[in-house]
């Protein structure tokens, strides 16, 4: 029997999740919503992305942080789910950091991908 199985993220503003969901070219609908899963079972969440063989993935608010919420045994997607929430952690953490010091006055000065898939940004305010 398969069912919703519940991924703990670190992943807590909203804005910077759908951004990076949108940068690794990802379709996905705001909610709230539901998912969908085996034999009709649903789990309400935030974002979800809709897989072609109509078993959703999902995001779901926990109070505290957001959840992957999907029925793995129906994973349908290009990478394996850890290669997935790491790339989905990765982009948030850099729109996170963007955002965030963009409130401060920063700016980026210069951004790099390392070979290894790390990303170098430098930031810069000037006083006014």
């Amino acid at each position: 029997m398969s069912h919703f199985s519940q991924i703990k993220t670190q992943i807590r503003n909203l804005s910077s999740l759908q951004s990076a969901l949108t940068e690794l070219g990802i379709e996905w609908k705001s909610g709230p919503t539901e998912v969908h899963g085996y034999k009709g079972l649903t789990h309400n969440a935030e974002v979800a992305i809709a897989q072609e063989n109509g078993y959703d993935i999902g995001f779901t608010w926990n109070g505290q942080e957001y959840s992957l919420v999907a029925d793995l045994q129906y994973w349908q997607q290009p990478w394996t789910v850890n290669r997935f929430l790491n790339e989905v952690t990765q982009r948030y953490a850099y729109h996170t950091v963007v955002n965030e010091t963009a409130k401060q006055g920063f700016q980026i000065a210069e951004q790099q991908k390392n070979e290894d898939g790390s990303i170098r940004v430098v930031l810069q305010r000037w006083a006014s």
